[in-house]
């Protein structure tokens, strides 16, 4: 996942998306918006991850985690010092996070009730997506620039194993139940399972029809990954077998997707400006729900398993350069962020 700075193409994607059918039977299903939490502050943002039970959201933004109170919907403080920050990973039962930090190489270990920087552990190089293994209680990064995953433990910070990849790591999740860690391979259109207590990799899937995956979200109970590709697909894969069962389309620029197991609700948030939700009919069956415009950037998200409302970050970006007359199109660039405008939004249903 870029870090900082976000990155979409064309805003065409959100006339399309407005007007795509509801699937029937959905009337419960809608969200809309609810609230707008202020940040502020400069620079960008990657993962949002968020605590249902301690009722906390934590915000990788720039070179601090934000964490914001989900039953005030307010900005609680802030973790300090982690320079190119793109995750954070939660340890519920050792009161204790762990942030990605891509400009310096290394994880931070945090004492979730101070918010201080107990210590940090060394990684690969661009540690970016970040995820706990409460089983053997182990912390993985996902190193992109290094292709690599530091595995390291989470009472100790001792590095265990670093495990190879084989090409630029994107979201991973971690399945409890099995002891498994899924990753996305995005140059290779790949998922990956890595055995948590191996410490290696012990299948490697092809996502076609989806291609370049980025957000990944698993539903435990019916063992179903749902795979956020930049062809503009949602897949819902089987974890055991890696068949791809069901699609539906999305936006442009999806970053992160998020499952709801009390609402059986999968999301997809897209940089375009829309929040696509599909829900899981059956394990075999998933049809899109609600095709919700947000705001332009919201590409990364969270959701809260106990209220049910899904968090979104973006801010205000300063409109592109004039081009001179008869010069060739620019591509689609990275617009620079309004200082100050960073925030958080909230939609319920």
């Amino acid at each position: 996942m870029e870090t900082l700075i976000p990155r979409w193409g064309t805003l065409a994607a959100i006339s399309l998306f407005s007007f795509l059918p509801v699937a029937a039977g959905r009337a419960d299903t809608p969200y809309h918006f609810l609230k707008e939490i202020a940040v502020g502050g400069e620079g960008g943002w990657d993962y949002l991850a968020l605590d249902s039970a301690g009722r906390r959201l934590y915000v990788a933004h720039a070179t601090q985690v934000v964490v914001i109170d989900t039953d005030k919907d307010a900005v609680l403080g802030a973790i300090a010092d982690t320079p190119g920050v793109h995750g954070f990973a939660i340890a519920p039962d050792l009161e204790r996070g762990f942030s990605s930090n891509g400009k310096e190489a290394k994880a931070s270990i945090v004492d979730l009730t101070t918010l201080k920087t107990i210590m940090k552990v060394d990684t690969g190089a661009n540690p970016d997506a970040i995820v706990y293994a409460s089983g053997p209680r182990e912390v993985y990064t996902f190193n992109g620039h290094a292709q690599s995953a530091t595995v390291f433990d989470a009472t100790t910070g001792k590095v265990v194993a670093t495990i190879p990849l084989p090409g630029k790591p994107e979201f991973a999740v971690y399945d409890p139940t099995a002891n498994l860690v899924y990753d996305n391979i995005e140059d290779k259109s790949e998922v990956i399972v890595i055995d948590a207590k191996l410490h290696q990799i012990v299948n490697t899937w092809p996502i076609a029809p989806g291609a370049e995956a980025s957000g990944l979200a698993l539903d435990r109970e019916h063992h179903r990954l749902f795979i956020g590709c930049h062809n503009q697909l949602i897949l819902m894969m089987d974890s055991t077998t890696g068949k791809v069962i069901a699609t539906v389309p999305i936006g442009q620029g999806v970053d992160a997707n998020a499952f709801d197991p009390g609402t059986q609700l999968a999301f997809s948030s897209n940089g375009d400006g829309t929040l696509i939700v599909a829900h899981e009919d059956a394990p075999d069956k998933l049809t899109a729900a609600q095709n919700l415009v947000t705001q332009k950037g919201a590409r990364t998200m969270a959701v809260d398993l106990k209220t049910h409302k899904v968090y979104l970050a973006t801010a205000q970006f300063e409109p592109p350069p004039p081009q001179p007359p008869g010069s060739p199109a620019l591509p689609p660039g990275r617009p620079k962020i309004v200082p100050g405008t960073f925030k958080i939004l909230v939609y319920g249903r």
